[in-house]
C-alpha cells in the first residue's frame, strides 16, 4: 500500500478526531491502561468526505490483497458499515460476526449466508491486541469460512496484536497505522514533535507508563 494513502487516512481520521491524541491526560481503557489516544473510527460514518476516502481505501485494499475474496464479514458492531459499504463498492455480499450468539430466533453467531469454503475477507475498524478480531476469524473458520485476512482502518501495531494475530496465521491489512497518525499529527501541530517518541513508547509497551511524565 502507498505511504501517501496511509497519510492521507491519518490526516483525515485527525481532522474529525476519529483519532484524538492527548499525551498530557491520557485517557483509561476498559483495562485500566492509560492511553494517549483516542480511536473512535465510527465518526468516519457522519463525515462524507472522510468516509468516502476510507470506504474506497478499504475497497483498494480488499482488490489489492485479497483479490480471491467471495464474501465480507464485519465485526460487531463497529465494522459492520464498512462491510456494508465496501461489499457494495466491490458487488461482493456481506454479513458480520456477533460478538455472541442470539439467545432467540435461530441462534445465529454469524448474520448473512455464508457458505462453507467461501474465501471471506473481515472488516475491522481498528486493531489494537487483535482479541476481538479473532474471536471472528475463529468464529468463521469453525462455520468452514476460508478467511482469507482482515482489512481494518488503523492498526496500533502493538507487540501483543502483532504476534497473536501472527500466532493465528491471520494477515491484517489497515489503512495507516500509530505511527503514521502520530508523525502526522506532529507535522501538522495536534501534539508537540516532542511527544512522538512518548507516544511511540506507549506503542512498544502499554503496561509502562513512564511516557506519562514524559521521562521517554
Amino acid at each position: 500500500m502507498e505511504n501517501n494513502l496511509k497519510t492521507q487516512i491519518a490526516k483525515d481520521l485527525l481532522s474529525i478526531r476519529a483519532v484524538f491524541f492527548r499525551p498530557e491526560e491520557p485517557f483509561t481503557w476498559a483495562s485500566g491502561i492509560k492511553s494517549p489516544v483516542y480511536c473512535d473510527n465510527r465518526l468516519t460514518l457522519t463525515a462524507p468526505e472522510v468516509r468516502n476516502q476510507v470506504e474506497q481505501g478499504l475497497a483498494s485494499l480488499v482488490r489489492e490483497y485479497y483479490p480471491q475474496a467471495e464474501v465480507l464479514m464485519g465485526t460487531s458492531t463497529a465494522g459492520i458499515a464498512h462491510a456494508a459499504i465496501v461489499g457494495h463498492l466491490l458487488g461482493l455480499p456481506m454479513g458480520y460476526v456477533r460478538s455472541g450468539a442470539k439467545d432467540h430466533g435461530r441462534q445465529n453467531r454469524i448474520e448473512g449466508r455464508l457458505e462453507p469454503g467461501q474465501k471471506t475477507v473481515v472488516v475491522e475498524d481498528l486493531i489494537s491486541t487483535g482479541g476481538s478480531v479473532l474471536e471472528v476469524v475463529d468464529a468463521l473458520r469453525e462455520a468452514g469460512a476460508e478467511v482469507l485476512g482482515v482489512v481494518s482502518i488503523f492498526t496500533y501495531g502493538m507487540q501483543k496484536g502483532l504476534e497473536r494475530m501472527a500466532a493465528a496465521e491471520v494477515k491484517n491489512v489497515s489503512l495507516t497505522d500509530f505511527d503514521t497518525v502520530a508523525a502526522v499529527a506532529a507535522e501538522e501541530g495536534y501534539i508537540s514533535a516532542g511527544d512522538v517518541a512518548r507516544l511511540l513508547a506507549f506503542r512498544d509497551n502499554p503496561s509502562d507508563e513512564s511516557w506519562i511524565g514524559g521521562t521517554v
